[in-house]
């Protein structure tokens, strides 16, 4: 029986989604905005990665995809297939979101930005769009994007990634709020929340109205199974001092480097990228003789993975790529202006996942006795779900090929 190819975004394309005789690769396209820290760009990084390795596994055709973020990524940390579309960089102070480096006014950044992200996106024709955290990004410039998929785009399914934690529920609630439910309901296939529910669970507490509760899939942490980039060169044996990308993190990294090191291990204390080069300095200043502070290292999962034991911040990404780490974790959460840190790790301490020290309690001598403790201490943590990039791919798989012939005749062009 003789099929009739039929064109589908401006390609020839046959049954089961071929391209002449070739499986037509599947389109991924993943947004963050990207204003405090690194973790959303990390974290869509790691579903990159996973989706490029697993989908082919899934649906006998290979990924390719667009990271969409104003972070710079080297190229050799990117999956085969996937590049990135650069935005320009926006910041979070008290007063608000604010350029990073431009020196024009925010509104001018957000139609740039906007620009920007509606023209890659309608250039690039995804199959799957993950938006990371915020449905309308930055004072909504998202908005013109997700309507011109709905409109133009009509297969492309849209998904929200959210982290497990958000922030207290009556926070959350004034943020929902202030969106339309029925339009974001109308832009949205479904919504990935990245965590495990035993350890806590957002549906339960309000954390997302119950207009939207049904599109929501809890995944499992996104931790086991994150891909690589490099070595560490670190002498062993060492413990770990890590605040992602540092730019709130001054004050434990100057608590860590005037810990006491365990006797017979070096303490590393990695004060990120974004920390201040003033605050830096004085990291570096007061550190002890066993201390040894650095910007960043090539790749945190090796530096974690030969750590004897891990203190760092509570958000989701320093927390998510030391949980499959087998030794002792100390979370000093930050707790203003989100109390999300605070209430992620409470939730992990009240499953036996991870140790807690407050900010108020926080001081060079405290970190010392606790490094003491830990170094040879071994922690179970495998109740927990840690296989969230497998269940990504795994749920990006059904929603791409979810498509029926039918389907794709009712939008030949």
């Amino acid at each position: 029986m003789f099929t009739r190819p039929t064109t589908w975004r401006g390609e020839t394309m046959h049954p089961r989604g071929h391209i002449g005789s070739e499986p037509r690769p599947i389109r991924v396209a993943l947004y963050s905005h990207d204003s405090v820290g690194l973790g959303h760009t990390r974290r869509n990084l790691a579903i990159a990665h996973a989706l490029a390795e697993e989908l082919p596994r899934h649906t006998g055709r290979s990924a390719t995809g667009l990271l969409l973020t104003s972070l710079p990524i080297p190229t050799h940390h990117l999956p085969a297939g996937f590049d990135l579309i650069g935005v320009p960089a926006i910041g979070k102070s008290e007063a608000g979101y604010r350029p990073r480096h431009l020196g024009v006014r925010m509104p001018e950044v957000l139609r740039l930005r906007s620009d920007i992200l509606r023209a890659g996106v309608l250039g690039f024709r995804p199959d799957l769009l993950v938006i990371d955290r915020h449905v309308h990004g930055v004072g909504g410039e998202l908005d013109a994007t997700l309507a011109t998929v709905r409109r133009q785009l009509p297969l492309t399914r849209v998904v929200l990634g959210l982290r497990e934690v958000l922030d207290d529920p009556a926070t959350v609630a004034s943020e929902w709020a202030g969106l339309d439910l029925h339009a974001v309901r109308r832009h949205l296939d479904a919504i990935w929340v990245y965590g495990d529910p035993v350890v806590h669970d957002l549906r339960s507490t309000g954390e997302v109205p119950a207009e939207l509760a049904d599109l929501v899939t809890p995944t499992g942490y996104l931790a086991a199974g994150r891909h690589r980039h490099g070595s560490t060169e670190h002498e062993r044996p060492y413990v770990l001092t890590m605040v992602g990308g540092g730019s709130d993190g001054t004050r434990l990294c100057l608590a860590a480097a005037a810990a006491p090191a365990p006797v017979g291990h070096t303490h590393v204390v990695v004060t990120g990228p974004q920390m201040s080069v003033d605050d830096h300095r004085a990291v570096v200043a007061a550190a002890g003789p066993d201390t040894l502070v650095l910007r960043s290292v090539p790749d945190g999962l090796e530096s974690i993975s030969g750590a004897a034991a891990i203190v760092t911040m509570a958000g989701y990404n320093s927390v998510t790529e030391a949980l499959p780490f087998g030794g002792p974790m100390l979370l000093v959460p930050r707790e203003t202006p989100r109390t999300e840190q605070l209430i992620r790790a409470r939730s992990l301490e009240r499953v036996g996942a991870v140790d807690v020290l407050r900010g108020e309690d926080l001081n060079a001598s405290r970190l010392g006795t606790w490094l003491a403790g830990a170094v040879g201490r071994r922690v179970d943590r495998s109740h927990l779900d840690l296989g969230g990039l497998t269940t990504v791919s795994r749920l990006a798989a059904g929603l791409v090929t979810d498509l029926t012939l039918q389907e794709v005749s009712d939008v030949a062009v």
